[in-house]
């Protein structure tokens, strides 16, 4: 069930919810993501940026990680390994290492550059039955060095990318990567809506931490279908390692070993999977 993400994100669209994109760490985000889809019977993303698959040891661990756990685990739900915020050379790597989908972030370069290299990619991914995602207008913070403004997408430039064959469009509507400020205005609902309908496709929404439920639901019903989560695992686990910590518990016994160690953060990371899942409606969906 290691597939590429377009047929279930399609399903998404179709029906009205959408997929947990979860970017990965190490082998305990790898597996509590994993158990966490399988008990709650959705498809997941598994997807890691270019710096943490540099300090996993590559893409290739990264993929060979995600499959080898798959099979040991006895996953029945389907399972996507996708490049997050990749560069033109890291989807090309992702490619060959064994990914299943990729995304190209051309944002950054002028619109021409943008759609040239995305169509390449696009080519050289469907070849392989790897599924595409691409972004015009910045998503807001910053994402492995990649810094943005966080401005609105232009819907001529929405229909421009989407054109190029991708198979779901990242578009900024106001979404920041991170921690949001009290001062936030919130996602811009016209302007998805405006690029939902010109480009009828799966729409993804970065920047998934902290977004009020409300507005993720009201984002999904205007088409996005794929919402993208890390930040707020990492505040968990890092919350409940440093709790492990500070009660003393790693100088109990074998406390220091690092299964018991990291094992609080863990069932951390579990806990905001199962949340964001019954936020997006995708519980169950697997079966259907």
């Amino acid at each position: 069930m290691i597939v590429n993400a377009k047929e279930f994100l399609d399903k998404a669209y179709e029906n009205g919810y959408a997929i947990g994109h979860f970017n990965t760490n190490n082998l305990e985000w790898t597996r509590a993501i994993l158990e966490a889809a399988e008990e709650k019977q959705t498809a997941v993303i598994i997807a890691s940026s270019e710096g943490a698959a540099k300090y996993m040891g590559g893409f290739r661990v990264v993929a060979d990680l995600v499959r080898a756990m798959h099979d040991e685990l006895n996953i029945t739900v389907p399972v996507a390994i996708h490049l997050d915020h990749g560069t033109y050379e890291g989807a090309k790597a992702c490619i060959e290492a064994g990914f299943t989908s990729v995304m190209f972030d051309g944002s950054s370069l002028p619109l021409d550059e943008n759609l040239e290299k995305t169509r390449e990619i696009v080519e050289l991914a469907h070849a392989k039955n790897i599924s595409v995602e691409a972004e015009v207008g910045g998503i807001g913070g910053e994402e492995d060095g990649v810094a943005s403004e966080g401005e609105l997408a232009d819907v001529e430039e929405c229909k421009k990318i989407a054109s190029c064959g991708i198979d779901f469009l990242a578009a900024g509507i106001g979404n920041i990567h991170g921690v949001y400020p009290e001062n936030w205005k919130g996602l811009n609902f016209d302007r998805l809506k405006e690029i939902s309908d010109a480009v009828n496709m799966p729409i993804v929404l970065h920047g998934g931490t902290g977004i009020p439920e409300d507005q993720v639901k009201k984002a999904i019903e205007l088409g996005v279908s794929k919402i993208n989560v890390n930040t707020e695992c990492q505040i968990a686990f890092s919350k409940e390692t440093r709790k492990y910590i500070e009660e003393g518990k790693d100088q109990q016994g074998k406390g220091f070993d690092p299964r018991k160690l990291l094992a609080p953060g863990t069932k951390a990371i579990k806990e905001v999977v199962y949340e964001k899942i019954a936020m997006m409606g995708s519980e169950g969906s697997a079966n259907k």
